[in-house]
C-alpha cells in the first residue's frame, strides 16, 4: 500500500471518527434531556406544593449546567405584575429583587417576557444593551445570563432565569436548549401541583366538615340514647305504679332502676313525718349499717334536702365547708372512717309537698358523683316519689280498712245507700249540665248546632286559618225555598217535620269533621273544612240542590221545594265571622234572585250596594249585551292549529264580563234561552266566514238537543253551510245526564257529517262510557281535571285511559287550564299535546234583535 493511500485512509478514520463523537455528544445531550424532564415529571407528582417544585428544578439544572444562581419570575393575573416565585443567588438576597421597583419589568427579565424568546446576555453585551435603554440593570451584574420564557399554551406567564458571575462559566447552545425544554414542561408541571394541592386542600376542608358532621351525629346519637334511656326509666317506674305489690317490694324495685342508671351499693329511702318530725327509714341498703332508726329532725346531709327541697351533691370538700358553716352536724357516734366519701339525696315531691328523700352514698372514694348522676337522680325522683305516694296511700288505705273493719261492716248497708243515692244525684247532675249545655248551643227542633256554637266553631276556623292559610275552608248559606208554602198547605207542624227531615238529609252530604247548623227558621249554614280546591264545596252544593229537588208528601199532598245556596271561600282579608257571614248571605240572595234552587259565589261586586229589585230585573239573560272572545288551539312549542275556541261572554251587572256558560242559567225560561243560543249561534257562523276560520269549536247547550229544539238547531246550521269549519261542543255533565231523545239527536249531527265535541270533561268525574258510545272530534278537558292530573297518581291513569281511547277513535284532545309554559310542559309529559291560547276579541258592529228597546251588540 502507497503512502497516498494510507494517508487517504487515516483521513476517512478521522473523518467517521468525528462524525462518531458528534454522534456521541448529540446522544449525551439527548440523554441529559430526557434524564432532566423524566427528574422534572417525577418531582411534579410527588411535591405536594408548589415552594418545594422550584428548589427541585433548580437541583436538576445543577446536574447539567452552572445554574448556582437561578430563579422564576411569574405574571400575577389579578395584579398584571411580575412577580418572584423563586429565588437563588450566589451575591444577592432575597432582600434585593424584592426591593426593586415594579417587580422584574423594567429589568432584563422584563425585557425577555416582552421579547417573548430566549435571551442570551454576557457582561459587556447585558450593559451595552441597558446602555441602549433596553432595560435597567437591577442587583448584581452577572457575566453570563440566560432568560427562558415559560409558555402555557399561546400565552408567556413568566421567565425562567439561570445566570453565572464567573467568566468561564458560560452556557453552551445545548445548556440553553435544555432550559427552554424545562421552561416548556415547567408550566404543565406547574399547573399539575397547583391542582394537587387544590385538590389536598378540597380534601383536607372535606374531611373537617365530614368530620365535624360526625361528631356533630355522634353528640346527637347520645342525646338520643340518653333520651330513650331516660325513657325507658319512666316506663319501668310506671309500671311500678299500676302494680299491686307489696310496698317492700317497691322499694326493691326502685333500688334496681337507681342501679342501672347510677352508683348505688350504699342506698337508702327516708320518709318525712310533718306532724311529728320524725325520719323513718323503711328501706336501707348499707355496708355499715343493716338497719336505721327513725330519728327526730336534726341538722344531717337528709335534713339539709328535706329544708331546701333540692338535690343535693356532697363531696368531702362540701361536707367540710357545711360542717364548718354549721349547716350540718354529724352525729358523735359516726367516726370519720364509717362517713361517705361521696353523697347524693334528692327529694322526693308530690302534689302534697316533700314526703322524703332518696339517697346514694359512696364510701372509701369508691365512686364520685357527678352532674350527670345530680340530674338523673333529679330527674327519676319526681316520679318515684309519685309511685311512692301512690303506694303508701294503699298502704295507709288498707291499714285503714283493716282497723276499722268491724265498724264499716256495720255501717256497710247505710253508706252504700247513701253512697247510692249521692251518685244518683250526681249522675242526675251530670245529666242536667250536659243538657243544659246541649240546649244552648243546639237547635231545639233538629238537633242541630245553633248560631251561637256555630260562631265558635268558625271563629277557631278563621284563627287556624290566619296561621296556617294553605288550609282552606268555606262557608255555605242555605235558605229553603217555597218553604212558607208547606207551612201554608200543610202547617206548621209539617212544616217542622220537613225542617227536621232537611237537616238529616243535608247531614248525610257532608263529611264528619265538617258542621251543618240552624240559623233559624228555614236558614242553614255548612262550615267546610281541610279543602284544597273550590270545587270541593261547588260539589257539596250541587248535592244539596240535587237532595233538595225531591218533593216533600204529607197528608197526600206534595209540595216542591229547593235551596238556595250562597258560598263564600276562605279569603287571606277576613277578619271576623261576621264579614264570612255576610258575604255567604249576599252571595244565598243572589242565587235566589237569580232563580231560586242554585248555588252562587261570592263577587265583591254583590256588597256594592244594588237593591234586591235591580238585581232581580237586570240579571236576566235577554237583556245582557253580549260578545265573543276567540282562544287559538296551541301545541307546547306555541304552534297554532287549525282550530280556534269561539265562545261567547256578556256583560253581567254583578259579575261583569262572564261567560255565556254561566249566564245561560239566568234565562227566564227555556224558550228564552233556546232564542239567545240560535241567535248567538247564527252571529258565530257569520263570524267564521267573515274570518275566514279553518274549524271553530263553539260551546253549545244540551237544550238544542231536545225534540223541538233540534229541529230549530238543524236549520240555522243549514241555513248557513259552514259543516266543515265548525264543531258544537257539547258539556259532558248535560250529556252524562241527557235523555234518549237528546243523544239520538245527538248521533243524528255526527251521521249528518257535523263536528261534534265534548267539553269540560271529568270536572267532577271521568265517564270513559261516554267516549266509547258517542263519535266525538274532539274532547275539551276541564282545568280542574288538568290540575289533579299533576297532583294525584290516580288522575294519571285516568287520563292514560282516556288518552287510550281517544287514540283508538281519533278524537283531538285539548287541555284547558293556566297557560304558562310550565304547566303545559308539565302535562305534556303525561301524554297531552293541544293547549287552549291566549284569548282575544273578534271586532264586529253587528247586533242581535232584543226585546223592547234593549240590543245584544256581539263584539
Amino acid at each position: 500500500m502507497s503512502l497516498e493511500d494510507i494517508t487517504a485512509l487515516l483521513h476517512k478514520l478521522e473523518h467517521k471518527n468525528n462524525r462518531l463523537k458528534a454522534l456521541v455528544q448529540k446522544y449525551k445531550q439527548s440523554h441529559h434531556l430526557q434524564n432532566a424532564l423524566i427528574q422534572l415529571s417525577e418531582q411534579a407528582s410527588s411535591v405536594a406544593e408548589l415552594t418545594l417544585l422550584y428548589p427541585a428544578i433548580h437541583d436538576i439544572l445543577q446536574d447539567y449546567m452552572p445554574s448556582k444562581s437561578f430563579y422564576v419570575v411569574l405574571l400575577n393575573q389579578f395584579s398584571n405584575t411580575l412577580e418572584l416565585s423563586y429565588f437563588a443567588d450566589e451575591k444577592d438576597g432575597i432582600s434585593v429583587p424584592l426591593n426593586q421597583d415594579n417587580n422584574f419589568i423594567q429589568g432584563v427579565t422584563g425585557y425577555v417576557f416582552k421579547q417573548g424568546k430566549t435571551t442570551y446576555f454576557q457582561g459587556d453585551e447585558m450593559q451595552a444593551a441597558a446602555n441602549k435603554g433596553l432595560f435597567k440593570l437591577l442587583g448584581t451584574p452577572a457575566e453570563h445570563w440566560v432568560g427562558v420564557p415559560v409558555y402555557r399554551e399561546q400565552s408567556i406567564i413568566g421567565v425562567l432565569v439561570a445566570q453565572s458571575y464567573d467568566k468561564q462559566q458560560n452556557y453552551s447552545e445545548q445548556q440553553i436548549e435544555l432550559l427552554e425544554v424545562m421552561s416548556l414542561y415547567l408550566s404543565t408541571a406547574i399547573e399539575r401541583v397547583k391542582k394537587r394541592e387544590l385538590l389536598e386542600s378540597e380534601v383536607k376542608i372535606r374531611t373537617r366538615a365530614l368530620t365535624q358532621s360526625n361528631e356533630a351525629l355522634n353528640l346527637e346519637v347520645e342525646q338520643h340514647k340518653k333520651t330513650l334511656a331516660r325513657q325507658h326509666i319512666l316506663f319501668k317506674i310506671s309500671e311500678l305504679a299500676t302494680q299491686t305489690k307489696h310496698i317492700d317490694e317497691v322499694y326493691q324495685q326502685v333500688h334496681e332502676i337507681i342501679k342501672s342508671i347510677t352508683y348505688a351499693e350504699n342506698l337508702y329511702i327516708a320518709l318525712y313525718d310533718r306532724e311529728t318530725g320524725w325520719l323513718n327509714f323503711p328501706y336501707c341498703v348499707d355496708e355499715y349499717r343493716d338497719n336505721t332508726q327513725p330519728r327526730p329532725f336534726a341538722k344531717g346531709y337528709s335534713e339539709l334536702v328535706l329544708r331546701t327541697e333540692q338535690t343535693q351533691l356532697i363531696d368531702c370538700t362540701r361536707a367540710q365547708k357545711l360542717l364548718k358553716s354549721g349547716e350540718v352536724e354529724r352525729p358523735g357516734q359516726v367516726s370519720d372512717s364509717n362517713s361517705a366519701t361521696s353523697w347524693l339525696g334528692a327529694p322526693l315531691k308530690t302534689a302534697q309537698g316533700v314526703i322524703g328523700l332518696i339517697t346514694c352514698q359512696a364510701y372509701n372514694h369508691k365512686h364520685i358523683f357527678n352532674q350527670d348522676d345530680f340530674e338523673l337522680i333529679t330527674f327519676v325522683s319526681h316520679q318515684i316519689a309519685t309511685v311512692l305516694q301512690a303506694h303508701l296511700a294503699a298502704q295507709a288505705l288498707k291499714q285503714s280498712h283493716q282497723q276499722l273493719e268491724f265498724r264499716v261492716a256495720e255501717k256497710t248497708k247505710e253508706i252504700l245507700q247513701t253512697n247510692m243515692h249521692l251518685q244518683m244525684q250526681i249522675e242526675e247532675r251530670k245529666k242536667i249540665e250536659q243538657q243544659l249545655y246541649h240546649d244552648a248551643h243546639h237547635d231545639p227542633l233538629t238537633g242541630l248546632p245553633n248560631r251561637s256554637l256555630f260562631l265558635t266553631q268558625l271563629e277557631k276556623t278563621l284563627q287556624h286559618y290566619q296561621r296556617y292559610p294553605e288550609q282552606q275552608f268555606a262557608v255555605l248559606f242555605i235558605d229553603l225555598d217555597k218553604f212558607k208554602d208547606i207551612n201554608d198547605q200543610l202547617g206548621h207542624q209539617a212544616g217542622d217535620q220537613f225542617l227536621i227531615s232537611v237537616s238529616e238529609s243535608f247531614s248525610q252530604c257532608i263529611r264528619e269533621h265538617d258542621l251543618l247548623a240552624r240559623l233559624g227558621g228555614d236558614e242553614f249554614v255548612i262550615l267546610l273544612t281541610h279543602l284544597t280546591d273550590r270545587q270541593q264545596a261547588e260539589d257539596v252544593a250541587k248535592r244539596l240542590i240535587e237532595l233538595m229537588k225531591k218533593p216533600f208528601c204529607m197528608k197526600g199532598i206534595c209540595v216542591q221545594s229547593g235551596a238556595s245556596v250562597g258560598i263564600t271561600y276562605s279569603k287571606t282579608n277576613y277578619k271576623h265571622t261576621d264579614e264570612i257571614i255576610r258575604d255567604a248571605d249576599a252571595a244565598m240572595y243572589y242565587a235566589k234572585n237569580a232563580g231560586r234552587s242554585r248555588f252562587e259565589f261570592y263577587h265583591p261586586l254583590l256588597s256594592a250596594g244594588t237593591s234586591p229589585y235591580e238585581l232581580e230585573t237586570s240579571h236576566h239573560l235577554d237583556s245582557l249585551p253580549m260578545h265573543f272572545r276567540c282562544s287559538e288551539i296551541i301545541t307546547l312549542d306555541e304552534q297554532h292549529q287549525s282550530e280556534s275556541l269561539l265562545e261567547a261572554f256578556g256583560e253581567h251587572p254583578v259579575l261583569g264580563s262572564t261567560s255565556f256558560e254561566i249566564l245561560k242559567k239566568f234565562a227566564a225560561d227555556k224558550a228564552q234561552q233556546l232564542e239567545v243560543e240560535l241567535q248567538l249561534l247564527t252571529k258565530a257562523c257569520q263570524q267564521i266566514k267573515t274570518a275566514q276560520l279553518q274549524m271553530v269549536l263553539f260551546p253549545c247547550s244540551g237544550l238544542l238537543l231536545e225534540k223541538n229544539e233540534f229541529q230549530a238547531l238543524c236549520l240555522t246550521m243549514q241555513k248557513h253551510s259552514i259543516t266543515k269549519q265548525i264543531c258544537l261542543l257539547f258539556n259532558e255533565q248535560e250529556i252524562r245526564y241527557a235523555s234518549a231523545v237528546q243523544i239520538s239527536n245527538l248521533k243524528m249531527l255526527s251521521e249528518q257529517g257535523y263536528s261534534i265535541g265534548l267539553n269540560d270533561f271529568a270536572k267532577d268525574r271521568c265517564e270513559l262510557n261516554l267516549l266509547c258510545d258517542l263519535n266525538f272530534d274532539y274532547l275539551l278537558l276541564s282545568s280542574t281535571f288538568s290540575k289533579r292530573v299533576l297532583q294525584q297518581q290516580s288522575f294519571d291513569l285516568q287520563l292514560q285511559g282516556v288518552l287510550a281511547i281517544t287514540k283508538i277513535k281519533q278524537i283531538k284532545v285539548i287541555a284547558k287550564g293556566p297557560s304558562i309554559l310550565n304547566y303545559r310542559a308539565l302535562l305534556d309529559t303525561h301524554g297531552l299535546s293541544l293547549f287552549i291560547g291566549r284569548q282575544h276579541a273578534i271586532s264586529s258592529t253587528a247586533t242581535l234583535p232584543a226585546d223592547s228597546s234593549n240590543e245584544q251588540i256581539l263584539n
